[in-house]
């Protein structure tokens, strides 16, 4: 019996001092009849079962019997009983303490009573001495966070600490300049051209209690503003960056809870790979269409993860109960460039058309709209707008000229903006902090509207050169030129005719 009882109390000072969801942190074991647990202020309502009661006396142990929580109370704990407890402890590696809370937890009588709780209003309870479960209180658990498992602490003045054990949760997209041909890494905000295809990643990393469910439930839930279309046959699915294909269901359609989509993991046990700290990781991508926002409202995705959060629940996984991240959001921007066609009275001018065009890598340019079929003479547009426009170096050529007037010269120019790559606590409208449109060729400037997100230009035609018109000053001209001359050759006729005299 005594080895039995060291081997106990061994198992109870480690859970007690260490492992699962509580850190004792408070007197060595004390010869009271009475002893204060007291808990955290943290939004949780913890109860406390009595499993033991005994005499503790300068550390030791004596009279052991069964709590008022078990269906043997007041009964002695024989030596059977303690070697059971203790086998089953032994044979957890990876969480003695779990295990060993696990052991006595069968021993609680059905409809079990505990023996008081603690709240946040409540932080301190009195209890005679002996040992005691604790555990999180059946539908109290705070959303986003995950209940303790259960607890085995010695008897004595404690404190108790719970440890985080919550998944982390991020959301990230990446940006892409065409003309540089560059590609960032993941962060918050990017901008792209309508039609662009933009990444995105979702990622969770699994809670380090992992190994005390039975069932993990794991799923992560995206929404998208209508500026972005989810191309559902893009998505990856990653475990500690190897890919898989299995175990996971991606879900579109009958969905309630407004989401676009879901990637739902039902069990996460059943993928052997997956351990406590795994990163498993969701990629895909959504196009920018043309219902997008432009300027600084942006066009926002959020997601977030939703989790098993009580290992002490039998049922688990799915049907067990879950918590969740807050939501994670990310940002896409889209801008305009507005040309208004002006003579040289700054007045509109009709029978224009433009071509927008964005330089590529390579060096080649890329038709963003050309207006010129649009242009006839029952629509005249003074005014032309090219929407969806992303950062980079963009050619304006004019492909109709108003009659009477010279062709422009292409201009170039470039379209930068500034955005936060990490978003936290700003407002979305805040998020784009400069947009600019920088001429390289051509007699233009532009106006900057952040909240509009456009560029806005007069582009003036000159008329072109007048040859001189029937009637006019040219004929004038001419006819004093040709009476000139006839007076002339009259004089000179004239001197000839005297001089042969």
């Amino acid at each position: 019996m005594k080895k039995a009882i060291n081997a106990l109390v061994a198992v109870f000072a480690t859970v007690a001092m260490a492992v699962a969801g509580f850190v004792g942190a408070g007197s060595a074991l004390a010869a009271e009849a009475t002893n204060t647990i007291t808990g955290p202020s943290n939004g949780h309502t913890y109860e406390v079962y009595q499993i033991f009661t005994c005499e503790l006396t300068n550390g030791k142990l004596s009279n052991i019997k069964w709590g008022s929580a078990t269906a043997k109370n007041g009964t002695a704990v024989t030596d059977e009983e303690l070697k059971a407890i203790t086998d089953l402890a032994s044979k957890s590696e990876d969480n003695n303490a779990q295990a060993t809370a696990n052991s006595i937890a069968q021993y609680l009588k059905t409809n079990a009573q505990p023996t008081t709780t603690i709240t946040d209003t409540n932080a301190s309870a009195q209890v005679p001495a002996g040992y005691y479960l604790i555990k999180d209180k059946a539908g109290t658990i705070p959303n986003g966070q995950t209940a303790t498992t259960y607890i085995v602490t010695v008897a004595g003045d404690v404190t108790i600490k719970p440890k985080s054990d919550v998944p982390s949760f991020e959301k990230k997209l990446k940006d892409k300049n065409d003309t540089e041909g560059t590609t960032t890494g993941w962060q918050d905000s990017a901008d792209y051209d309508f039609g662009d295809a933009v990444p995105f990643k979702l990622e969770g990393t699994v809670a380090s209690n992992y190994a005390d469910y039975t069932k993990y439930y794991f799923a992560f839930h995206d929404v998208e503003e209508p500026g972005l279309t989810f191309n559902k046959d893009s998505v990856k699915v990653y475990v500690d960056d190897t890919e898989i294909t299995e175990g996971y269901q991606l879900v579109t359609d009958g969905l309630t809870d407004g989401c676009t989509f879901e990637v739902k993991f039902a069990d996460l046990k059943t993928i052997k790979a997956v351990k406590a700290g795994s990163k498993i990781r969701v990629e895909y991508t959504s196009t920018l269409n043309e219902h997008a926002n432009l300027g600084q409202q942006g066009n926002v995705n959020k997601a977030k993860l939703q989790f098993s959060n009580n290992p002490n629940d039998s049922q688990g996984g799915e049907n067990g109960p879950t918590g969740n991240t807050p939501w994670d959001n990310v940002i896409v921007f889209t801008y305009k460039v507005v040309v208004n066609k002006v003579n040289k009275g700054q007045q509109p001018l009709e029978g224009a058309a433009f071509k927008l065009e964005k330089k590529q890598s390579n060096g080649t340019y890329q038709t963003v709209k050309d207006f010129a079929p649009d242009v006839t003479d029952s629509n005249k547009p003074t005014s032309f707008e090219f929407k969806g426009l992303d950062d980079g170096d963009y050619k304006l050529s004019e492909t109709k000229t108003p009659a009477g007037y010279n062709t422009i010269q292409p201009i170039t120019f470039t379209v930068t903006a500034e955005h936060d790559i990490e978003w936290t606590t700003k407002d979305r409208a805040d998020v784009l902090t400069e947009l600019s449109g920088d001429v390289a060729s051509g007699e233009i400037h532009f106006t900057a509207n952040k909240s509009e997100g456009s560029l806005t230009t007069n582009v003036v035609n000159k008329p072109g050169s007048s040859l001189p018109e029937t009637g006019g000053m040219g004929t004038i001209v001419l006819y004093v030129a040709g009476a000139a001359l006839v007076v002339a050759a009259g004089a000179y006729f004239t001197l000839k005719k005297k001089c042969t005299r």
